[in-house]
């Protein structure tokens, strides 16, 4: 079964390394994200533009341009892509004719917005010139949801909730929640069954290496509410595949994932949505 990886990082993160080094047990590169692939038969993965600024104080701070890109890849690589990462406190005029310019890019196939990690909801008017270049170009833009990866982060920015206006508002643009709203599924299942233009990604539910998913995979009701949720959306073809790599490795999180979607829809879920959700990538598989 071909798979299309819908969510991963390529960035020099900290926290990225010191998960890779001390939790997942990846080699936080490009050499090794393309090892994984290979192993796994992921055809095409789609990395999350991010940046982190030396002396800022670690991601999330306000000094990254608009937009970030992955500055872990040196050159083109023909199965790799990216969405543009968006600082709103950097979305002046500038910026959005640079995020413009990204976006006529062959490989780059969305927009990423880091809601909880910038105090800034989705509905926030500063990203209403983000949403008329993601139609302008019919390009989807992806969403952080749930629990944040910082401490820093404000959860009340990434509720799921908080996209169902953006998704009313904006009926000609497709939006991805990722990470599925977690762990506000009931929520999230709820604003992706209502509109037609919400999917959700299932990326980052689990951090760490084979050990770790296991563990988890076996504790009685620690993802109940997913099975709930899925159930709950009843709309297997919204749900697209990915890891969050570096915080887990790719092996046991397509395990992970299958024990949760039933088999009559790995096709999608694994691989044709992506297609549909990000039409650019069509050019690379």
């Amino acid at each position: 079964m071909k798979i299309i990886d819908a969510h991963v990082h390529l960035s020099h993160i900290h926290s990225f390394h010191h998960t890779a080094k001390n939790l997942s047990h990846v080699d936080y590169s490009v050499r090794g994200l393309k090892k994984e692939m290979d192993e796994n038969n992921i055809v095409l993965s789609i990395g999350m533009g991010l940046r982190e600024i030396e002396g800022g104080g670690g991601f999330p701070d306000d000094k990254p341009p608009t937009p970030m890109g992955l500055d872990l890849v040196k050159t083109e690589e023909p199965n790799i892509v990216y969405c543009a990462g968006v600082n709103p406190y950097r979305l002046g005029t500038t910026e959005l004719l640079h995020l413009e310019k990204e976006l006529l890019k062959p490989d780059v196939v969305g927009i990423k917005i880091y809601l909880g990690y910038y105090p800034f909801y989705a509905y926030d008017k500063v990203y209403e010139p983000v949403y008329e270049l993601a139609k302008a170009y019919q390009v989807p833009v992806v969403f952080h949801t749930g629990d944040t990866y910082s401490e820093r982060g404000l959860l009340k920015y990434s509720h799921p909730l908080t996209l169902d206006e953006v998704a009313v508002f904006h009926r000609d643009v497709t939006f991805v929640m990722a990470h599925f709203g977690d762990p506000w599924m009931i929520d999230a299942a709820e604003v992706v069954y209502k509109n037609r233009n919400m999917f959700a990604d299932l990326s980052g539910l689990i951090v760490g290496d084979d050990r770790e998913v296991n563990r988890i995979m076996n504790t009685p009701h620690f993802f109940d509410h997913l099975k709930h949720a899925i159930a709950f959306c009843d709309h297997y073809d919204k749900f697209l595949f990915g890891t969050d790599w570096p915080l887990v490795s790719i092996s046991p999180y397509i395990k992970f994932v299958k024990r949760y979607m039933p088999p009559a829809s790995w096709d999608d879920v694994f691989y044709n949505t992506a297609i549909h959700v990000f039409p650019k990538i069509k050019r690379f598989i």
